[in-house]
């Protein structure tokens, strides 16, 4: 009988569906939107819907918090109380937040008491969400503390992210890209491309149209070959269903769509579509 039982903690850059997280008993630790004066915690006072309508009558870009190490060390103690034997910490890119930082000092403070180790996905949104399911799958089916931090080490050199963007408002309002600069793109309708790269979000080019950019998402996913775990991220877009078409031809197995929730939505922007996939070993 295996009584080992690993389980995994998050934050909530994962943009995971809760029905996800729920399934396999994943903790997500929240991070903190701050919206022209007011805080609010992800997942818990503001849905997505709410977020985009709120970011409409901004003038400002929200800003986004995270969590303390006093949250994160109620978490893996509320795993431990639960019946964990161990606890594996899948984070935010410590390139991007101050997340990992506090999910380390939460760990070090329960050293002696439960074993926890914190992982850098060096993601965010579903790549970070993809590791975290594939860990929690593993986790579920009895394997051990060393094996699940195994695949989370080597998912995080594997797993890449792609974006369209469909506004550069956003980079405006974050002083990224000037007002002068910002009209003329807009007016030629460029669509920036965004990529996660040694866990940092870097320029991944630029398209003329959403057409050409959608397109070009696809064609970077025929181009890494074969893949596994395909994700499709969406800020608020209507024209989701007619993306997952577009890659299905590409990959045969289940594509999870997720929301790309305020912690990374506050950078891209409403309409910002997107691909998480590991690269097969």
């Amino acid at each position: 009988m295996n009584i080992n039982r690993v389980r995994i903690v998050t934050d909530s850059a994962c943009d995971l569906p809760q029905a996800a997280a729920d399934e396999l008993g994943i903790e997500i630790v929240p991070l903190t939107i701050r919206i022209d004066g007011h805080e609010y915690v992800d997942r818990a006072d503001l849905t997505t819907a709410e977020f985009w309508a709120k970011c409409a009558h901004s003038a400002t870009l929200p800003e986004t918090a995270a969590p303390s190490p006093g949250q994160f060390e109620a978490a893996y103690r509320k795993l431990a109380a639960e019946g964990a034997t161990s606890v594996v910490a899948i984070n935010l890119s410590a390139g991007l937040s101050a997340t990992m930082q506090s999910a380390e000092l939460a760990a070090r403070a329960l050293t002696g008491e439960v074993q926890v180790t914190v992982v850098d996905s060096q993601q965010v949104t579903l790549g970070q969400g993809l590791i975290v399911l594939a860990c929690a799958r593993l986790a579920a089916g009895g394997a051990s503390h060393a094996a699940v931090v195994a695949l989370a080490q080597d998912l995080a050199t594997r797993t890449k992210v792609w974006g369209a963007l469909d506004t550069l408002e956003n980079l405006k309002k974050g002083g990224r890209i000037g007002g002068a600069k910002a009209l003329l793109a807009s007016a030629l309708a460029i669509k920036p491309i965004i990529e996660v790269r040694d866990g940092k979000v870097e320029q991944g080019g630029k398209q003329r149209t959403r057409t050409k950019a959608l397109a070009f998402l696809v064609d970077t996913l025929v181009a890494a070959g074969k893949i596994e775990h395909l994700s499709v991220l969406q800020a608020d877009c209507t024209d989701v269903a007619a993306f997952v078409e577009m890659l299905r031809p590409h990959y045969a197995g289940e594509i999870m769509i997720g929301d790309i929730g305020p912690v990374v939505g506050s950078h891209t922007g409403r309409g910002t579509m997107g691909i998480a996939y590991a690269l097969a070993r």
